[in-house]
């Protein structure tokens, strides 16, 4: 009987995962969607570079750091379901509103509706599979989980070629009520669809009991318990959180500017562009975030085991230095794609670690919370500057459109040294700690 419960209580899991996972895949879709659409939206609107990459980082990330940490003190108190479905309808409805957006400034503010909507996400669906899945099993469902960023990427560029190539060929396009859009429009629309069937299907997964909670208390904790309990362990926090956004710099600005570094300076059109890009960020992006955790488990059996991810992730950003700098100098459209196709595998190699860590590392009151941190630090950085300081490279520096390549370059050889950096002095601080503790 016993084992019976378990396996409907595991396949309940897995389907809680299955449902998570599609849920980040698609908050993706309509978070990245814009990245293929820059030309039209800069043509039709008239906005320059920095215009668009405010669109494309801050107008979204704004309002989801902003909302991060509020968010996650809410999932750690609050039913996370219901939290999770309320934000896929702003976001969704948001995404709809881009659609009818004729100017900069309403694009924008649906933008900030996409943002604050997608802020419930990742400390939702977090704190959930660290309930559904025991401590010894969650690398493999959250490297899963996790893949979501990488399949959205892929998936918005793929279905977003298609939607344009057909929608290019309908002629004039109108719409009840709306009226005449162009095929950008009805892109954001289109993508925005599969939200509402998430949001129709999340009602069917069950709120899971929270496990390894500090007391029974628990969801009344204060902000100075919280600190009370970070504070003795801000070396082991403090490396997860200060080490990834500015790898996560580099991630968003290959996500934003790649697609169009390939139609300006290797002379693709804005489909063929999609096509490629969307193939690769969906297989390498996928790949490089499963092989992580593999190769940090290997290593765990080798070194000691809360050091063994935070030596991965050192790795893995001075492997991926030379070839997001090669994918932005490649003079050839063959090499380029060898280079962004390497770039995008080992980009994403560490990410599932900086996951699995926090959550290990935090009880259940705080999960929530530092999801948000955790969202808050990588998107302060990566995602508001990512697409923005290419752009602006771009702009004063090279004083060029088809200067992106070198822009990209540019960036990883300034923040890819400097995320080495602070993953390294976090490795020095738990070394520090294990010899304390041998002592």
């Amino acid at each position: 009987m016993t084992s019976s419960m378990d396996k409907r209580a595991s396949s309940h899991a897995w389907w809680a995962l299955a449902l998570l996972t599609a849920t980040y895949t698609f908050s993706f879709v309509d978070r990245q969607i814009v990245n293929l659409l820059v030309d039209p939206i800069r043509t039709d609107l008239e906005l320059s570079d920095s215009q668009v990459s405010f669109l494309q980082g801050l107008a979204f990330a704004l309002p989801y750091v902003l909302l991060s940490i509020p968010v996650g003190r809410i999932v750690d108190r609050a039913n996370r379901i219901r939290v999770l479905i309320i934000g896929i309808l702003i976001w969704t409805i948001s995404c709809m509103m881009c659609g009818t957006a004729n100017s900069f400034w309403q694009l924008g503010i649906a933008r900030m509706g996409i943002g604050g909507g997608e802020a419930s996400v990742t400390p939702a669906s977090w704190s959930l599979l660290a309930d559904y899945f025991p401590p010894e099993q969650r690398a493999l469902p959250i490297s899963i989980f996790l893949m979501g960023p990488y399949l959205g990427a892929g998936l918005s560029l793929l279905l977003g070629a298609e939607v344009i190539s057909w929608a290019s060929g309908l002629g004039q396009i109108e719409l009840p009520i709306v009226g005449v859009i162009a095929p950008w429009q009805l892109t954001f629309m289109l993508v925005a669809l599969p939200g509402v069937v998430i949001a129709l299907l999340l009602p069917l997964l069950k709120e899971p009991v929270r496990q390894e909670r500090l007391g029974t208390d628990a969801q009344a904790m204060t902000w100075k318990k919280v600190g009370q309990y970070i504070w003795p362990r801000r070396q082991l926090f403090g490396a997860y959180l200060l080490g990834s956004p500015f790898l996560v710099l580099v991630l968003y600005a290959l996500q934003a500017w790649i697609p169009s570094l390939l139609v300006r300076v290797h002379e693709l059109d804005i489909v063929q562009a999609g096509r490629y890009y969307g193939t690769i960020a969906l297989i390498a992006g996928s790949a490089g975030v499963l092989s992580g955790p593999v190769f940090a488990r290997w290593l765990s059996h080798r070194v000691n085991a809360e050091r063994a991810p935070l030596i991965v992730i050192f790795i893995s950003i001075l492997v991926l230095i030379p070839f997001v700098i090669a994918a932005g100098l490649a003079t050839s459209l063959t090499a380029a794609l060898i280079f962004i196709s390497f770039a995008s595998y080992w980009v994403t190699f560490p990410l599932a670690l900086f996951a699995t860590g926090l959550q290990n590392a935090s009880p259940n009151e705080l999960r929530g919370l530092m999801a948000g941190c955790y969202v808050l630090a990588t998107n302060l950085i990566g995602l508001a500057l990512g697409p923005s300081s290419v752009a602006l490279v771009s702009d004063y520096v090279f004083q060029s459109d088809t200067a992106v390549g070198k822009s990209l370059a540019l960036i990883a050889a300034i923040f890819l040294p400097l995320a080495a950096l602070l993953v390294w002095r976090g490795l020095r601080a738990m070394r520090k700690i294990e010899a304390q503790e041998a002592s």
